[in-house]
């Protein structure tokens, strides 16, 4: 199986790099894991939220090929604890998914169109966090996930 993390807009700052950067290195043991930025939409000012979700939830959509099992992180999905998110991974795994897709959203979240092809929402916290942030926090779960699998030392209970 395959997952991938689809964002929007780069990531810009140094710190956060350094640590998406890190646990992909460790992934690279574990499963095929991809980044793909989309980039922030251009001449916003003159567009609404709902042109803007419109534009960027396109953009979200062509990532998708089919068969792909497409879940958004958003405030309003499931929130797992780290063993539970672990399980969900596994269980997509033995279901047999070539790709599971996660979206990292634009600042006022997703289209219409991008929740009616979602086969799932998940959240990583009630609290809200910058989407910068979000992708390191995102990462470090994958990866986690992946040790609590194997039954490695990296999470402690």
């Amino acid at each position: 199986m395959k997952i991938d993390l689809v964002m929007i807009g780069k990531t810009d700052e140094k710190y956060l790099l350094e640590g998406i950067d890190k646990y992909l290195k460790r992934l690279k043991h574990y499963i095929s894991f991809k980044m793909t930025t989309i980039p922030d939409i251009k001449k916003t000012k003159n567009l609404s939220e709902d042109q803007q979700k419109k534009l960027e939830g396109d953009q979200i959509l062509s990532q998708l090929q089919p068969g792909d099992h497409l879940v958004l992180l958003d405030e309003n999905g499931k929130e797992f604890n780290s063993v539970g998110f672990a399980g969900f991974i596994e269980k997509k795994m033995i279901a047999g998914f070539k790709r599971i897709v996660f979206v990292i959203g634009g600042p006022y979240g997703f289209s219409d169109e991008v929740y009616k092809k979602a086969n799932q929402k998940i959240s990583l916290s009630r609290m809200t966090f910058s989407h910068q942030m979000v992708r390191l926090f995102f990462v470090e779960q994958i990866y986690r996930a992946m040790t609590i699998q194997k039954n490695e030392p990296y999470h402690h209970q």
